[in-house]
């Protein structure tokens, strides 16, 4: 099949540091080219892939100083695939909704993953403007807000297996990871650790619409207790040593959570997570196998005591089982088949067929 992946500019593929999405993007790129697709990679020129990557800017946006404003250069990536979309079966598209205007002739050949959140009130007029476009969900619980848009399926988030290592035993702190934003709650990752009587450490990008909330309500909180230690961002290499020295990393996030991928990444090196029932929580966390789903601080501190209850094996093997990126590109490919399959284009599943053990369908 071939495959064409737009990714977002803000970050490389996969990114240095921070970034979501652009690291979904890498790694089913690379695990639909690990099974014989024909993949082409629409990115930042520093991005790193075995697809054949098509450079819309030199590289990413947010680490270049030169960039003023985004949207000349998402015109130009949005360009780049309108040249040369007849080339392909599918168009994977994960770059917001900036494109839809330009895809509605072909919206029958396209995919587009909304990797944010829905509950935006100036999205509801834009998703019943544009209620054909195919969209795809990274949780049930994502949708809710947008029954108006045209979901086509739900495919939670997924690592390579052999990206993060097990780690069998963690260290004696908790770990919080991910963006210094109101929303994350890194105030009640904090007030959990000093409660609990545990180090936290904090792995954590400042955006620059974060700044003041640093300044004015995080910071102050750092300066002020010596179990909690804030390192900056981390990368990959980083990360496994974060996450896996945890004894626990906290998730205690007060917003409607499309995903949360740093917690499969924690539960990929065996460490339990705990976390509050805000968005995928539910959907993602196995209460009392792979962590604690709390409503509360209080409830978050109890549950802190009870992590060595946990086995790490099990945490690892929960992982193994549902959040692999081999997982996520199966479930991916039989959203594009029902796709073009509903919109009688002819896919060659020749490809598929072969690597993933299938019979083909009649055409």
């Amino acid at each position: 099949m071939k495959i064409a992946q737009i990714a977002p500019l803000a970050e490389s593929v996969p990114p240095r540091l921070y970034g979501g999405t652009e690291r979904i993007v890498s790694y089913l790129t690379e695990e639909l080219v690990r099974l014989g697709h024909e993949v082409t990679l629409f990115a930042s020129g520093d991005s790193l892939t075995t697809a054949e990557l098509v450079p819309a800017s030199a590289k990413a946006l947010r680490l270049n100083p030169d960039v003023r404003d985004p949207i000349p250069h998402e015109l130009i990536l949005l360009e780049h695939v309108r040249q040369r979309a007849h080339e392909f079966d599918i168009l994977h598209f994960h770059v917001d909704l900036i494109h839809f205007p330009l895809i509605r002739q072909f919206a029958g050949k396209t995919v587009t993953t909304l990797h944010g959140r829905l509950d935006l009130p100036d999205l509801k007029p834009f998703y019943s403007m544009f209620s054909e476009i195919p969209v795809v969900s990274i949780s049930n619980n994502q949708r809710k807000p947008l029954p108006m848009a045209n979901f086509v399926g739900t495919v939670l988030h997924g690592l390579p297996r052999d990206l993060l290592p097990f780690s069998p035993k963690g260290d004696g702190y908790l770990a919080f990871l991910g963006r210094i934003s109101p929303e994350k709650r890194p105030d009640r990752a904090i007030e959990i650790a000093v409660k609990a009587g545990m180090p936290l450490k904090i792995a954590a990008k400042i955006d620059k619409v974060d700044e003041a909330y640093w300044d004015s309500e995080i910071r102050p909180l750092v300066e002020r207790y010596d179990n909690v230690e804030y390192i900056g961002e981390v990368n990959e290499a980083g990360k496994a040593s974060f996450l896996g020295n945890a004894a626990g990393l906290l998730f205690p996030i007060d917003w409607p959570e499309p995903f949360g991928l740093v917690m499969i990444e924690a539960m990929a090196c065996g460490t339990p997570v705990i976390a509050f029932p805000c968005g995928s929580v539910p959907e993602v966390i196995d209460h009392g196998v792979s962590g604690f789903i709390v409503d509360s601080v209080d409830d978050a501190v109890r549950m802190v005591a009870k992590l060595p209850d946990l086995d790490r094996a099990t945490v690892r093997a929960t992982f193994d089982a549902r959040f692999t990126s081999s997982r996520m590109a199966a479930d991916y490919l039989e959203v594009y088949r029902r796709q073009l399959d509903d919109n009688t284009i002819s896919v060659p599943l020749e490809v598929v067929s072969s690597t993933m053990g299938m019979t083909p369908r009649s055409q």
